[in-house]
C-alpha cells in the first residue's frame, strides 16, 4: 500500500489514546494496570511527554524543549501516584524581573517594593499600607487590568503586568478575563518563592524518564510520528481517549478556538551559570517574555549551561487557551458535540480548552479514570472477529514508529 508500512503487533486494541502527554499517559497506565486492557497511545510528535518533554542537548545539558516546566501541587494523592514512576528532587522556583534597570523578585513582595522605591518597609502591615495607598477603586472587577489596578495601583500594573501580559497574550489586559492576572499573587512578606504549594519538586531524572516509566506496562504500545487522522480508520479499537484540540477533532465545524503559542530559542553558553535564578522575566523591555536557565531547576552539575528565550506567538502549536467570554461560548458548542459523541473521552488542556497546570491535568486524568471504572464495563467480546490480544498485520502511517 503506497505511503503505508506494515508492522506485526497487536492488531486490535481496547483503547486508542491520542496524545502522549500527562493526560493520555496517565490514563494509558491506569487502564493497562488496573483494567488489564490493551492500549495504543499515539502522538504526532517524535517523542512522548508532551510539552513536558526534556532531553540532553548537544552539550549534555538536561533542558526542557518547550520551556521550563516546574512541578508544584498541594495534592498528596497526585504526588503519591507519580512517585510510582520517579524519585523527586526538591526545588522551589524563584523568578526575578528586570524593572527600571533593577532586578527584583516576582511576584511583587516587600523586597520588591523596597528595592523599587528606596523604602525600608519592615512588616507586612507597612507593605500593605503602601499598596493600599496606591490601589485604585474598581467598581466591578471584570478584566485582568481591573484585578491588578484594584490591588496595587496603576504604576505597578504598568511596570509588572501590562507589558508582560500584552506580549504573552497579544491583547491588552483590559481585554482579558480576570483569571489571567489573578494567578499571580501580590505579597506583603519577603517570601520570594514563585509558588507556595506544599509539594515543590522535580522528577529526579527528568520528565521524559518519568513518562517512560509510566508507559512501560506490557499492555501499552506507543506509536510516534502518528497523526490521529491517519490511524483512526486503520487501527481497530473499542474506545477512544482524545487529548488533542477539541475543535480539530470535529474538523473545526464552528471555527477555530483561539490559542496563543510560543517560539523557543535555546542557547548554550560555555559557563557554569548564566543568571541568578531559574527564570528572569522582562515585563517592560525586549520582544521575549523571559529567559530560563535549566540547571537551577534540574540541579545538574555541568561545565556549560543552556538557557531558553521565550517569544509569544499567534501561530504555532496551541499552548494557552485565550480566556475571553466569546471563546468560552465557542468552546461550549464543541463541548456539546463531545457530550453527544459515544465511546470517546475528551481529557486534558486542549480537549477541554482550559489552562491547567501539570498537576491539574494529572488530577483530571485520574478523575476520568474513576468515571471510566464506574461507567465503562469490562468487555470480552471481540472486535471484527478478533480478540484484543490477537496478533496480526497492523497498517501504520508512513514515517510512524513504535517506541516499544
Amino acid at each position: 500500500m503506497k505511503g503505508r508500512t506494515l508492522e506485526r503487533i497487536a492488531s486490535v486494541y481496547d483503547w486508542l489514546i491520542v496524545g502522549a502527554g500527562f493526560a493520555g499517559s496517565v490514563l494509558a497506565e491506569r487502564i493497562a494496570s488496573q483494567r488489564d486492557q490493551s492500549v495504543l497511545i499515539i502522538d504526532r510528535r517524535p517523542h512522548i511527554a508532551g510539552n513536558a518533554y526534556d532531553r540532553h542537548d548537544d552539550a549534555g545539558v538536561l533542558m526542557h524543549q518547550y520551556g521550563p516546566h516546574i512541578f508544584h501541587t498541594n495534592s498528596d494523592a497526585i504526588v503519591d501516584y507519580l512517585s510510582q514512576f520517579t524519585e523527586w528532587r526538591k526545588y522551589e522556583h524563584r523568578v526575578l524581573g528586570r524593572i527600571d534597570d533593577k532586578i527584583v523578585p516576582i511576584p511583587i513582595n516587600r523586597t520588591t517594593i523596597n528595592a523599587l522605591y528606596g523604602l525600608d518597609l519592615k512588616s507586612d502591615e507597612e507593605a500593605q499600607t503602601f499598596l493600599d495607598s496606591r490601589a485604585e477603586p474598581v467598581e466591578e472587577i471584570k478584566t485582568s487590568e481591573d484585578v491588578v489596578v484594584s490591588k496595587v495601583g496603576r504604576e505597578l500594573y504598568e511596570k509588572f503586568f501590562k507589558g508582560y501580559t500584552t506580549k504573552q497574550w497579544g491583547l491588552d489586559p483590559s481585554e482579558l478575563d480576570k483569571s489571567v492576572t489573578s494567578r499571580v499573587p501580590t505579597r506583603t512578606n519577603t517570601d520570594d518563592r514563585y509558588f507556595t504549594d506544599e509539594h515543590q519538586v522535580m522528577p529526579k531524572h527528568g520528565y521524559t524518564r518519568m513518562f517512560e516509566n509510566i508507559l512501560k506496562h506490557p499492555n501499552i504500545k506507543v506509536m510516534l510520528n502518528a497523526d490521529y487522522r491517519e490511524v483512526k480508520d486503520v487501527i481497530p479499537h473499542r474506545r477512544l481517549i482524545f487529548t488533542g484540540p477539541i475543535d480539530e477533532f470535529f474538523d473545526f465545524r464552528y471555527g477555530r478556538l483561539p490559542y496563543r503559542s510560543l517560539r523557543f530559542e535555546h542557547v548554550t553558553h560555555e559557563q557554569e551559570q548564566y543568571q541568578a535564578v531559574g527564570t528572569v522575566n522582562y515585563p517592560m523591555t525586549e520582544a521575549y517574555t523571559r529567559i530560563s536557565e535549566y540547571k537551577h531547576i534540574t540541579g545538574q552539575k555541568h561545565h556549560a549551561t543552556t538557557i531558553t528565550y521565550e517569544y509569544p506567538s499567534a501561530t504555532g502549536d496551541p499552548y494557552y487557551p485565550i480566556p475571553r467570554p466569546e471563546n468560552q461560548t465557542l468552546y461550549k458548542r464543541y463541548q456539546a458535540l463531545a457530550n453527544e459523541t459515544e465511546n470517546v473521552h475528551f481529557v486534558g488542556r486542549l480537549a477541554t480548552y482550559r489552562y491547567y497546570n501539570m498537576d491539574q491535568v494529572v488530577g483530571q486524568a485520574l478523575a476520568e479514570f474513576r468515571r471510566i471504572q464506574e461507567t465503562v464495563p469490562l468487555w470480552t467480546s471481540p472486535v471484527n472477529g478478533k480478540n484484543h490480544h490477537a496478533d496480526g498485520e497492523l497498517i501504520m502511517p508512513d514515517g510512524a514508529r513504535l517506541l516499544n
